[in-house]
């Protein structure tokens, strides 16, 4: 009798649960549902000269629908992630999408520049609500190598889209379908989010978080301050002549970052979740990691923004061969998919320092191509180098979160990823901000958009040149 109460008392430990996963249509909706804010951040560089000849848009106002898009993201990314793990990841997800596909139909029919800008910041208000739940779902419902294999799927997803909506985006704009020209780009992405809503809500199950955490909608605030006082004049400023409003704008830059700081750390020493926390950039490895962000994302965002300008503007090729001149990176990216997991477990971070020097390589053969044969660039002789970046950007971008994140406590693994991914969306738009601006200063003088692009493109690869031996520290 004795020993019966105690094994009722104290029973046995169970079994570990074998790890478990989702559906593949589940998963595959999720994916899915997780292509649409990069396809459109990418989409539409290759279509810039048709919205600037069709509303009569200027260079800086071209920068601001791709910058305002990606303040946007930016700005609510996390909000949407908080918002998600309170009211239900499904149910934000479902709104997210709804609001995409909404914007998107708004962004088709824009009439103006000023009315597509606003339907570009609703559309990124829509994105991040959708990355958020996408990772929180994918984390949540499966486990082990289930979870493992999801989230390396998630990181295939973002890189492969990167390249592919641009050359989509070319075909769209080449082909015009129904005389719609750069709005069929839009009308493609509303019928992929509503396909991706319908998937979802038969799908997917739902999920929280087993304590939420309350909204930090001052920070978000303040963080959409900031990067309006920056990204603004970066990319009015140049076409305006530089008047006095940019200067104080960016001036103020400065006491905008340090009350956004204040206030997180206020936030977080009262035990509220703030949208950065300052302990989470405390961890050294999150520190490089997210120097590396910044490096890669800022070179990406105004590389991808630079060459569809120069190869269409500059060598005046059709949207659809400026897209598909992007075909061989997006192979370079495809193959760094393939073989990357099982490199990255055989080399760990030594992988990520070869991406930086391969695409460094591919940078300085790019404006080596430029220099000697503009204008007479064609595909086939911009496919070494572009095979080559694209082949060592996806050593780096494809591990970057998931590397930095295994050397963060468990505990703030989410937090460090929600700063990743936010910084990756503020970086892509920095980017265009910050290089087109170089980019189109230059081509504007005798150096001509073929010594513009290979100017750049030098400077790029000397930014990852110097990433290189940063993130070989993450190694101690």
């Amino acid at each position: 009798m004795t020993d019966q109460l105690q094994a009722t008392a104290t029973p046995a430990a169970a079994p570990p649960a074998a790890p478990s996963g989702l559906p593949t249509v589940a998963l595959t909706s999720l994916l899915f549902g997780s292509l649409l804010p990069m396809l459109s951040f990418f989409m539409i560089n290759v279509s810039l000269p048709a919205i600037g000849a069709d509303l009569r848009a200027d260079a800086g106002e071209l920068q601001l629908v791709v910058g305002a898009y990606g303040i946007a993201v930016a700005t609510l990314l996390v909000v949407g992630g908080r918002l998600g793990d309170a009211f239900g990841r499904r149910r934000l997800l479902l709104l997210g999408l709804a609001g995409f596909t909404v914007a998107s139909v708004v962004c088709a029919i824009a009439p103006s520049v000023p009315v597509l800008l606003l339907a570009r910041v609703a559309q990124g208000a829509a994105a991040a609500a959708v990355t958020p739940q996408v990772l929180a779902s994918i984390t949540s419902l499966m486990t082990g190598e289930h979870r493992a294999r999801g989230m390396a799927m998630f990181g295939v997803a973002n890189g492969i889209s990167a390249a592919l909506g641009q050359i989509l985006g070319g075909v769209l704009v080449d082909a015009n379908p129904f005389g719609l020209g750069w709005r069929s780009i839009f009308v493609v992405l509303a019928l992929g989010s509503l396909l991706a809503l319908v998937a979802v809500a038969f799908s997917v199950p739902d999920s929280k978080a087993v304590q939420a955490h309350r909204v930090d909608f001052v920070g978000a605030a303040l963080l959409a301050a900031t990067l309006v006082l920056l990204l603004l004049p970066l990319t009015e400023g140049r076409a305006l002549g530089w008047p006095l409003w940019t200067w104080i704008s960016l001036a103020a830059v400065v006491p905008a970052i340090g009350l956004l700081a204040v206030h997180q750390r206020r936030a977080e020493r009262s035990g509220h979740a703030p949208l950065i926390p300052p302990s989470v950039l405390q961890h050294r490895a999150m520190r490089i990691g997210l120097l590396m962000a910044v490096g890669f994302f800022t070179s990406f965002g105004g590389f991808m923004f630079t060459f569809a300008l120069a190869t269409q503007a500059g060598a005046q090729m059709t949207a659809f061969e400026g897209g598909l001149s992007l075909l061989p990176l997006a192979i370079g990216f495809l193959i760094t998919c393939i073989w990357g997991p099982a490199l990255q477990r055989r080399y760990g971070v030594a992988m990520v320092v070869w991406g930086w020097i391969i695409e460094a390589a591919g940078f300085v053969l790019l404006a080596v191509a430029a220099l000697a044969l503009w204008p007479d660039v064609t595909i086939l002789r911009l496919a070494a180098p572009m095979l080559v970046i694209g082949f060592g950007g996806g050593l780096v971008m494809v591990p970057l979160i998931g590397l930095v994140i295994s050397q963060v406590p468990p505990a703030q693994a989410g937090l460090g990823s929600g700063i990743l991914l936010t910084s990756q969306q503020t970086c892509l738009a920095f980017g265009a901000a910050t290089v087109g601006t170089v980019f189109l200063a230059l081509a504007g003088t005798t150096w001509n958009f073929g010594g513009a692009l290979a100017a750049t493109t030098l400077a790029l690869a000397a930014i990852a040149l110097a990433m290189a031996p940063l993130t070989n520290q993450l190694r101690h």
